[in-house]
């Protein structure tokens, strides 16, 4: 006969030593300019505001705001990049610079982890493992396609768009950095990147590896700021595309700003992704994927899955183990190796998790969090589920950026098709389930832009990401990633 093991008494038993990232190797600044033609610039207004650490809300470096002047600078300084030198430059030459830079990223990849967790709040375990060998390996593989765009596109001529302007979001923030500016240096455009205000650090800290690297002065240029910042990028008359990852109403605006005007633009927005459990899954795999796709990133991607669907003969026994699973899980400092939850990213945006635990609640759906210890200086949010969940709860239908799952039952596939498509968005979904029949009959009716199967959260730089509905339009990575970064004669 075997024993339950009770996750309290567990805990108490095994306690974890303190195994804290050494931050000692790392080189920052104590004041950032803008990255503006190969030379880090003081911001016209003078103005520069703080970055915090939002484990301990300690200031860390203080960041320039950029305004419309800095920006037209910075696409100035872009187009003559493009005109003068980036496009007329041999393909296979743009790729060497692309290999070089990737070849740093990989050389400084300890230090960058350990400024993103600090930044960021997200675990040092997700900074060094996840975000940074992704970062370079989206350089790596896009330098590769530089001199094969003809072989990519045969018979189609494909030829640069000019100068990108992208923005970017917080909670990727290097590998949104990546994402956007390999592929659109391999095509053979410049760049004017703005990334979130409250994680810049390993933007500029890339931008001292571009600089180093020799990559020609305005090829690459990133401007510090806020949403007016953004806001000048996407209307400024120079630029001849948009690249924003964001929330859906910022995209909604960027879509009316540039409306009759001849820019391209990708947009990759919100989501509430469904992870779908059948009875014939292997369960406790599918927790330990439920727990990968929402709780060990702060549910801080557009992808994580927010919206759990179990299939009613199972739900006793997935809630059970889910619940022992997250009594195991460790919130805290973010450099500390043992952490799987970090900190949330801002005050904000702790607020807004709290707004919408508020609402769980007062919709009657039943909540449950762990019994783990929170520090009480910093911006902190335990994991949380919630039961009996109903497609109107607000919970379900909106987007929360944080560590809050949602619950509900079904019983036919069908009817898991249709909860699942029941949201405006539509970025990603998974699916747990032992018959592949099953697998490729949902991926074919879900309306979801990525879709893993028994597995959750993996990329990689030759796969295509994006959504559908209000989760945007347009694709980065893979080769559908470089088709956003060209015309074709």
């Amino acid at each position: 006969m075997t024993k339950t093991i009770n996750p309290l008494a567990f805990n108490a038993a095994f306690k974890y030593a303190p195994a804290p990232e050494s931050k000692t190797h790392i080189q920052l600044k104590p004041r950032y300019d803008l990255f503006i033609n190969g030379k880090f610039t003081a911001p016209s207004s003078g103005k520069h505001f703080d970055s915090i650490n939002p484990a301990n809300e300690l200031k860390i470096a203080e960041i320039a705001e950029a305004n419309e002047k800095d920006v037209d600078m910075a696409v100035k300084a872009a187009k003559t990049a493009y005109e003068k030198v980036w496009s007329k430059m041999a393909p296979k030459e743009r790729g060497k610079y692309l290999f070089r830079i990737a070849r740093m990223i990989q050389e400084q990849a300890r230090e960058l982890a350990v400024i993103e967790s600090l930044d960021g709040g997200k675990p040092i375990r997700e900074s060094r493992d996840i975000d940074i060998p992704l970062v370079a390996a989206h350089f790596f593989y896009y330098a590769g396609w530089a001199d094969k765009l003809d072989y990519a596109y045969p018979n189609k001529k494909p030829v640069s768009l000019g100068v990108a302007g992208q923005i970017i979001p917080w909670n990727f923030p290097l590998l949104m950095a990546a994402w956007k500016i390999a592929p659109a240096l391999a095509c053979g455009n410049t760049v004017v990147l703005k990334p979130a205000e409250t994680t810049s650090l390993t933007a500029l800290k890339l931008a001292e590896i571009i600089q180093e690297s020799g990559l020609p002065e305005g090829v690459v240029n990133i401007v510090t700021g806020f949403g007016n910042t953004g806001a000048a990028i996407v209307n400024h008359p120079g630029i001849n595309k948009i690249a924003f990852t964001g929330s859906t109403d910022v995209g909604k605006i960027i879509q009316k700003s540039i409306a009759g005007t001849n820019k391209k633009c990708t947009l990759e927005l919100g989501g509430k992704a469904a992870n779908i459990i059948f009875e014939d899954a292997p369960i406790d795999q599918a927790v330990e994927g439920i727990i990968n796709g929402i709780y060990f990133n702060q549910g801080h991607v557009c992808c994580a899955g927010s919206r759990l669907f179990v299939q009613e003969s199972v739900y006793d026994m997935v809630i059970r183990i889910l619940k022992d699973r997250m009594e195991t899980l460790i919130v805290g400092d973010p450099m500390d190796k043992n952490t799987d939850i970090g900190a949330i990213n801002s005050k904000n945006q702790l607020d807004t998790i709290r707004k919408y635990i508020k609402y769980g609640k007062e919709d009657g759906a039943e909540m449950f969090q762990p019994s783990c210890e929170v520090p009480n200086k910093g911006f902190w949010c335990r994991p949380t589920l919630f039961m009996n969940a109903s497609q109107s709860h607000r919970i379900v239908q909106e987007e929360i950026f944080g560590p809050v799952l949602a619950v509900q039952t079904f019983r036919t596939v069908d009817e898991v098709i249709e909860k699942a498509n029941n949201t405006p968005f539509g970025l990603s979904a998974g699916v747990w389930t032992d018959k592949g029949s099953k697998i490729f009959n949902l991926t074919s009716k879900l309306r979801a832009g990525v879709i893993w199967a028994n597995t959750y959260n993996k990329f990689d730089p030759t796969s295509p990401f994006g959504g559908y509905k209000e989760s945007g339009f347009g694709r980065e990575g893979g080769l559908h990633g470089l088709g956003a970064y060209l015309n074709f004669n």
